[in-house]
């Protein structure tokens, strides 16, 4: 398996319009974050976790042509406003893509994009894909994907476990079930927002918990706020956890 973060970032992105902070006023590469999106790459299947206002950049700059999936984790701005640039790879592969999510954001998403479900007009180009909903394991192609139930504030929402490898964003709780369905990962990619607690997302402690209690062997934190400078942050965390970064690559055996 090899992963590719392709954002790392919060709902306003690093740095932040108008901010002058440590962070924000960074050179180093590190500091700067789109909206959260990973890239997998597991048993000759390309998987993308989510479609991020930069889903176009993301995929210039990471040299990525193929998707032969979408799993969703819930429909807000930063996971999905860059859904129609999907379009560009159902031009390069003439397929259409299906997509993956719980009910509520297959719902959504079909209301955010109606011209996609219910064309108005010829020209211009929509999205091919198909939508799915899941609540439980499911196979694409022989690949098995588990949805993990989290809370995102009062959302229940999914994050998702391939392998030996879970994605978690966007999470302030995780019930008991779902660890049980943790069981045994060596690879955790979890919310850590900042250092104050939030009422939506875990916050660095709180991350730090949950991999103690998995006692997993590494840990990356994602959908980091521009209160989390990458070095000064990686110092202070275990050696078996660090920061994600956009462009990271990680690969699994």
């Amino acid at each position: 398996m090899q992963i590719i973060f392709l954002g790392t970032g919060t709902s306003s992105g690093v740095p932040v319009v108008g901010c002058n902070c440590e962070t924000c006023r960074s050179t180093n590469p590190k500091n700067r974050r789109y909206r959260s999106s990973l890239y997998i790459e597991v048993d000759q299947l390309s998987l993308l976790i989510d479609t991020p206002p930069e889903l176009r950049l993301q995929f210039l700059e990471n040299g990525i042509t193929q998707v032969d999936a979408i799993l969703f984790t819930h429909p807000h701005a930063d996971h999905l406003m860059g859904f129609d640039d999907i379009r560009a790879i159902n031009r390069l592969t003439d397929k259409v893509i299906p997509c993956f999510g719980n009910s509520m954001t297959v719902n959504e998403i079909k209301n955010i994009f109606p011209y996609i479900f219910n064309a108005m007009q010829k020209g211009g180009g929509l999205p091919k894909v198909s939508f799915h909903e899941v609540s439980s394991p499911f196979l694409i192609k022989d690949t098995k994907i588990h949805p993990l139930p989290v809370k995102h504030g009062i959302l229940d929402i999914f994050g998702y476990r391939i392998g030996k490898m879970a994605y978690i964003t966007d999470c302030s709780h995780i019930p008991d079930e779902t660890y049980n369905l943790l069981a045994g990962i060596e690879l955790l990619i979890l919310d850590a927002l900042r250092y104050r607690p939030h009422p939506t997302h875990m916050n660095l402690e709180e991350a730090l918990e949950v991999v103690n209690k998995l006692k997993v062997p590494r840990a990356y934190f994602t959908h980091l706020a521009h209160n989390l400078e990458h070095e000064k942050v990686n110092r202070e965390l275990p050696d078996h956890v660090q920061l994600a970064y956009d462009g990271l690559r990680l690969e699994i055996y």
